[in-house]
């Protein structure tokens, strides 16, 4: 159950760093404008916000990954709790946009299910 867990983890921390390099590198791209529904105007407006934005998805994706390293290495104490830091904020921050943005509910349940899924079997794994 653990590796099982570590993997989808780490399939949560690929997806927030494919985010990172969405909001912070390519904002303004017509591909990455398609996947946000922003207009050009919006995007150049925004730009700077995002970029911030990128690197909290960054953030998250390094914790997971150090949580995910502490685990394989045997430290599984140090590793459930940066698991649970960096996979419990990646699930609140899908939460918050499904709360705020109704329309935005395809993209919450993108950025929350691996989160969601990862927690679910880190809790199994540890209980048996």
């Amino acid at each position: 159950m653990t590796t099982v867990s570590l993997i989808v983890a780490a399939l949560a921390a690929l997806l927030h760093v494919y985010i990172f390099v969405m909001e912070s590198f390519t904002w303004t791209s017509p591909r990455t404008r398609a996947v946000f529904g922003t207009t050009p105007e919006e995007a150049e407006t925004t730009r700077l916000l995002a970029f911030n934005q990128g690197f909290y998805n960054l953030f998250l994706a390094i914790v997971t990954g150090s949580g995910i390293v502490a685990t394989a290495l045997g430290a599984h104490a140090v590793g459930a709790g940066l698991l649970y830091a960096g996979l419990g904020s990646m699930l609140a921050a899908a939460v918050v946009l499904l709360a705020a943005a109704r329309d935005k509910a395809r993209a919450a349940v993108i950025q929350g299910t691996l989160p969601l899924i990862a927690i679910v079997l880190l809790v199994l794994g540890s209980a048996l």
